[in-house]
């Protein structure tokens, strides 16, 4: 981004890498310092953006959200033990809009003819969005009172007035950073980095699943005779769609919409408001995997890097490295197997049996251990416990349970919708397409590409 980023005083850590504008809370005593946790961190997503922006020079948005995501679940427990990292980034889009990945407690400002407000600590997991660049300016502010976000008071930052000042390159100390697109645009720097060959990677997931520039995967052969399975009574050998519900039937839901005409709708806007999940529940999802992850041991290999991974696949589950495939099977702790994107970029990662529907909570399932997943639909087609997902060794199932409008589920390469029979466990594969009411869901692998 070509553009004037001016340094909100404070005392936490940003950088301008590449144009991209990162910006990580400082949460330990004592002033910043060189050795601190948020410097290290916001040195890592430095490197993590300009690999990125060596992939795709002209919006390495939607790179960095995927590869940002991979940091969370693989490197930022190492740099922080115990202590989740609160981070921001804006980035160019190759949409030729403005691309937001936000974790924890950091807010994203977008001014223009109406202020918009993205939060972290609003997500499951993480906020990743495409939006249109505003009219005057962006920002990014980390929330200085976490406890203050989970009341019911939250202050909304207000941009400051314009100043001289543009950070064009490196670290600084800040409350926060502004990115102002009015008036003319500004040189920046971009760091000059030697392009090493890598895999081709599909794209990540975005707000609208684009089938032409997003391919769907090719399922893996499965071998049913690899893995013993007590459970395997449970799924069907084949699953016969019933006749269609009149009253989802015709709902509209346009799968292909571009990032540009998503993003200018804020939380309260359209239709179909974006989700505004339990401020508890990223601290419950935590939780609950990692109680799940000590508990659910299944049968497996280990990569060369000693990661639990699916027998069945030819690469890592963990780091897409590739497994032996003559080594006996043992029993190993199952890592997370995937994760559901919902079609406003919210993200909820597979480490547990989970109840998904509008207002989940009380439901029985919930009171049996299973995750709650909340998901605001305004169509009235989504059930208070609509569809269980259940983790059965490695393989990723949703069970509709009974609900009035059913559940619907669209396998790569398919173009229809197959409506679920009720209590009948439907196993998903990446790139697999959940309809319930009027959200849509898609699977997604946790691991990387494959190597080589």
């Amino acid at each position: 981004m070509d553009r004037q980023v001016e340094v909100v005083a404070g005392g936490h850590a940003l950088s301008r890498v590449a144009g991209a504008v990162i910006l990580v809370a400082h949460r330990e005593r004592g002033r910043l310092t060189p050795e601190s946790r948020a410097v290290t961190a916001v040195r890592a997503l430095g490197d993590l953006v300009a690999d990125a922006t060596e992939l795709s020079p002209d919006g390495p948005g939607r790179w960095i959200a995927r590869q940002a995501t991979r940091w969370l679940m693989k490197d930022a427990e190492r740099i922080s033990p115990g202590e989740p990292i609160d981070f921001g980034i804006l980035s160019a889009a190759d949409t030729g809009g403005l691309a937001i990945f936000l974790h924890g407690s950091v807010t994203a400002v977008l001014a223009g003819t109406v202020v918009e407000y993205y939060r972290g600590s609003d997500a499951a997991f993480t906020v990743d969005r495409v939006a249109a660049p505003p009219a005057r300016a962006a920002a990014l502010f980390i929330d200085e009172s976490r406890q203050e976000l989970f009341g019911h008071h939250q202050r909304q930052p207000e941009l400051p007035e314009r100043g001289i000042g543009s950070l064009i390159e490196g670290l600084a100390p800040a409350a926060g950073a502004v990115v102002w697109f009015e008036g003319e645009s500004v040189v920046s720097r971009t760091p000059v980095r030697a392009v090493r060959p890598r895999p081709a990677e599909p794209p990540p997931p975005t707000a609208a699943f684009d089938a032409e520039r997003d391919p769907e995967p090719e399922p893996l052969p499965v071998d049913p005779d690899l893995i013993p399975t007590r459970t395997s009574n449970r799924i069907p050998a084949s699953l016969a769609a019933v006749a269609s519900d009149p009253v989802t039937e015709d709902i509209p839901v346009d799968l292909h919409r571009a990032p540009t005409e998503m993003a200018g709708s804020s939380e309260t806007s359209g239709t179909n408001p974006a989700p505004k999940p339990d401020p508890d529940l990223q601290r419950r999802l935590e939780a609950t995997a990692k109680a799940t992850a000590l508990t659910a041991k299944v049968l497996g290999f280990k990569c060369a890097r000693a990661h639990p991974s699916d027998p069945r696949a030819a690469f890592c589950t963990v780091c897409g490295m590739p497994v032996d495939q003559t080594q006996h099977v043992s029993e190993v702790i199952r890592p997370p197997l995937g994760m559901l994107v919902l079609d406003d970029g919210m993200t909820f990662m597979l480490a547990a049996d989970a109840v998904v529907g509008r207002d989940p909570e009380l439901s029985e399932p919930a009171r049996a251990g299973l995750l709650p997943l909340r998901i605001d639909d305004s169509s009235g087609g989504m059930s208070r416990a609509h569809a269980e997902i259940r983790l059965v060794n490695w393989d990723v199932t949703i069970v509709d349970r009974g609900s009035t409008n059913g559940t619907r589920v669209r396998p790569p390469g398919y173009r229809d919708w197959i409506r679920l029979q009720p209590n009948q466990p439907f196993t998903l594969i990446p790139g697999a397409e959940i309809m319930l009411g009027n959200r849509v869901l898609r699977l997604e692998p946790v691991a990387p590409p494959p190597f080589g």
